[in-house]
C-alpha cells in the first residue's frame, strides 16, 4: 500500500477498526478492510474479515476460501470502470475517493454478482481510508505516476489526498441508507485509520531513517573524500585562465599579421556576410535569426584554437544555419553563399598560423616564430605543464615583439604556480584521506602533521595524479 506498514501491525490495526464498527453499530454483522497500493499500480488487497455472531460477543475472523481481492490482490488497470466488464463499487471508492452504499442489492448497479450471476449480495456501506498526499510526500515526488479512469483522466489530480484503503462493513437487510447514521460513523473511524496508518508508516520511515544515518556515519568518510577531490578538482578554473590569456596572444598576434599586410579580419568578414544574409530573412524566422546573429557575433568575441574553433562554429553556428534554412528555405543561392562563407569562417580560424601568411612576418627571427606559433595554437584539451613553461620562457625574449608580452609572461607564470601547488595540495589530501580511513596505521598520519614541510616533500615523491587533471574545465 502506499503506507508501508508491517504485515502484523497493519492487520492488527484493521481488526481493531472492524471490532469497533461491529461492536458499535448493532445493525452490522461484518467487515472487511482492503489496502490500496501505491499508484500507478493501485493494487487493491484484502488485508482481514471479521464476521461478529448473533449474540455480539465474538468475532470470527479470515479471509474468505476465494475472492479476487485475497493475497497478491487486483490492480487497478483490472477493477477499474471499462465497458467490456461489470463495474466495481471498488473502482468508485478509489477514482472518486468517495462511499458506495448499497442500500438496496436489488437496484446496486456496481454489484458484479448481481450483473454476472443474477445473486442479491448483502446490504454494505464501502469507506475510502485518504490520507494527505503531502503527509506521504507525494506532493514533492515529481515523478510520481498517477493511473487513469477509463475516459483516459488522471485520478486524483485536483484532490490533496490518496486511497490507502477501503473499509467495507456489511449489515442486516434494510437497514442501512445512503448518508445514515452508520455511514457517518464509518467514514469518521476511516478518517481515524488512516491517522493511525500514517503514525505507524512516520514511526517505520523513522526507524529506516536512523538505519539509513547509521549507514550515512559509516561512509562520512568516503563522502568527505569526495567532496574534498570534488572541490580541488573544481580548480582547474586554472586552467580556464591559461587558455583565455593563450585566447588573447592569438588574438594579438593574428591583429600584428593583419596589421602587416594590410588585411581585414576575414573571420570578422565572414560573420559580417552571415549578418547579413540574415537581415534579408523575414520577420517571421524570429527569433531563430536574433538568437544565430547573437551567436556570430559571440563568436568574435574570443579566439579559440582552429581544431576547437571549427568544432564550435560547426555546433553553434553551422547547426542553426541549417535549421533555419530548413524551415524558411531562401533558395539554392541563398543556401551555397551560406555554406561557402561558413567554410570561409573555419578557413580564417587558421588565418594567424598559415605558412603564407607566417612566411611574410619578418620582423621576427624564423626559429623563434616557429616555436610561437606552435604554442599558441597547439591544441589545449589537456594542461600541458611543459608546454606552458616553454611558452613562458619565449614570451621572456624581448625579440618576440609582442604587446603586452610581459604582462602575459607573468600572468601565466604565477598560473603555473597556482597548478602545481594545487596538484600538490590534491597529493597531500588524498594521502591525508587514506590514512584516516585506514586509522593511521603505523603513525604515518601522526608523521604528516608533526613534520610539516618535511613530509610534505615525501608525500610529493608518491605515484600521484598529474598536473593534468586540471583539464576538466569547461570550454570558454
Amino acid at each position: 500500500m502506499s503506507i508501508e506498514i508491517e504485515k502484523d501491525v497493519l492487520e492488527n490495526a484493521c481488526k481493531e477498526v472492524i471490532e469497533t464498527i461491529l461492536l458499535c453499530l448493532p445493525n452490522s454483522f461484518k467487515g472487511t478492510i482492503y489496502s490500496v497500493g501505491k499508484p500507478p499500480d493501485l493494487v487493491a488487497e484484502r488485508i482481514t474479515s471479521g464476521v461478529i455472531d448473533r449474540a455480539k460477543n465474538q468475532i470470527s475472523w479470515g479471509l474468505p476460501e476465494r475472492s479476487e481481492y485475497n493475497p497478491p490482490g487486483k490492480a487497478w488497470v483490472n477493477y477499474k470502470d471499462s465497458a467490456d466488464r461489470p463495474h466495481e463499487a471498488m473502482a468508485w471508492c478509489v477514482e472518486t475517493q468517495k462511499s458506495w452504499t448499497s442500500e438496496d442489492p436489488k437496484t446496486d448497479v456496481r454489484s458484479v454478482r448481481l450483473q454476472v450471476e443474477g445473486v442479491l449480495e448483502d446490504f454494505h456501506h464501502m469507506e475510502p481510508v485518504l490520507v494527505r498526499k503531502s503527509d506521504l510526500r507525494f506532493d514533492m515526488a515529481s515523478s510520481m505516476e498517477y493511473p487513469r479512469d477509463g475516459r483516459g483522466k488522471m485520478l486524483w489530480q485536483e484532490s490533496d489526498y490518496v486511497v490507502v484503503g477501503i473499509v467495507k462493513i456489511h449489515f442486516v437487510p434494510h437497514t442501512i441508507r445512503i448518508g445514515s447514521p452508520e455511514t457517518r460513523v464509518i467514514k469518521r473511524l476511516s478518517r481515524s485509520l488512516g491517522t493511525e496508518l500514517l503514525s505507524y508508516h512516520l514511526r517505520q520511515d523513522s526507524m529506516r531513517a536512523m538505519q539509513q544515518l547509521a549507514m550515512d556515519r559509516l561512509n562520512a568518510c568516503n563522502i568527505l573524500a569526495d567532496s574534498l577531490r570534488n572541490a580541488i578538482t573544481k580548480s582547474a578554473l586554472i586552467f580556464s585562465l591559461v587558455k583565455l590569456e593563450l585566447g588573447h596572444l592569438r588574438n594579438q598576434w593574428e591583429q600584428i599579421l593583419l596589421a602587416e599586410r594590410h588585411e581585414k579580419s576575414k573571420k570578422a568578414q565572414a560573420i559580417e556576410t552571415l549578418d547579413g544574409l540574415l537581415m534579408d530573412f523575414p520577420q517571421d524566422t524570429e527569433p531563430l535569426r536574433s538568437d544565430l546573429i547573437g551567436v556570430q557575433r559571440r563568436f568574435l568575441e574570443f579566439s579559440l584554437p582552429p581544431q576547437r574553433g571549427e568544432t564550435w562554429v560547426a555546433m553553434q553556428i553551422e547547426r542553426r544555419w541549417k535549421d533555419i534554412l530548413r524551415r524558411f528555405p531562401r533558395g539554392s543561392e541563398t543556401e551555397t553563399l551560406v555554406h561557402k562563407t561558413i567554410q570561409e569562417l573555419k578557413d580564417a580560424l587558421h588565418y594567424g598560423k598559415d605558412p603564407e601568411v607566417v612566411g611574410s612576418y619578418l620582423k621576427m627571427p624564423e626559429d623563434l616564430k616557429q616555436t610561437w606559433v606552435r604554442l599558441i595554437y597547439e591544441n589545449t584539451d589537456r594542461f600541458n605543464g611543459s608546454s606552458l613553461g616553454e611558452l613562458i620562457k619565449v614570451l621572456g625574449m624581448p625579440e618576440l615583439g609582442i604587446p603586452s608580452q610581459e604582462r602575459s609572461r607573468r600572468m601565466l607564470t604565477q598560473l603555473r604556480v597556482l597548478a602545481e601547488n594545487m596538484s600538490q595540495l590534491e597529493r597531500n589530501t588524498n594521502f591525508l584521506l587514506r590514512q584516516v580511513l585506514n586509522g593511521g596505521g603505523n603513525g604515518a598520519l601522526t608523521e604528516l602533521l608533526g613534520n610539516g614541510a618535511d613530509h610534505e616533500g615525501a608525500v610529493a615523491k608518491r605515484p600521484s595524479a598529474p598536473v593534468a587533471q586540471l583539464d576538466r574545465a569547461a570550454d570558454f
